[in-house]
C-alpha cells in the first residue's frame, strides 16, 4: 500500500511538471497561466481515468461488491468492521 502511494506521490506531480515542460516548449506564445491550466486538466483528466478503471475492476471482479471481502483482509480488520456497524 505504502508503494502505492509513494509512486502516485511521484507519478502526478512529474506528470504535471512533464506536461507544464511540453507545452512551454511546443506552444511558446501562451502564457504562463495557461500552461498551468492546461496541464492542471490533463492530470485531473488522467487521474479521472485511472479511477474509473480502478473503479470498474473493482465492479468486474466481485459478485456483489457490498458483501464480497478483499483477500488482504485480516480477522482483526473484519471483527473491527463487525462491531463498528452494531454500533
Amino acid at each position: 500500500m505504502l508503494l502505492t502511494l509513494a509512486s502516485g506521490a511521484l507519478f502526478f506531480p512529474g506528470l504535471f511538471s512533464l506536461s507544464i515542460w511540453a507545452l512551454r516548449r511546443a506552444r511558446p506564445g501562451w502564457t504562463e497561466n495557461d500552461c498551468l491550466t492546461v496541464g492542471t486538466r490533463l492530470v485531473s483528466s488522467v487521474q479521472a481515468v485511472l479511477a474509473t478503471g480502478a473503479g470498474l475492476t473493482v465492479i468486474l471482479s466481485c459478485k456483489n461488491v457490498i458483501t464480497d471481502r478483499s483477500s488482504g483482509e485480516s480477522l482483526v480488520t473484519s471483527l473491527s468492521a463487525a462491531s463498528s456497524r452494531q454500533s
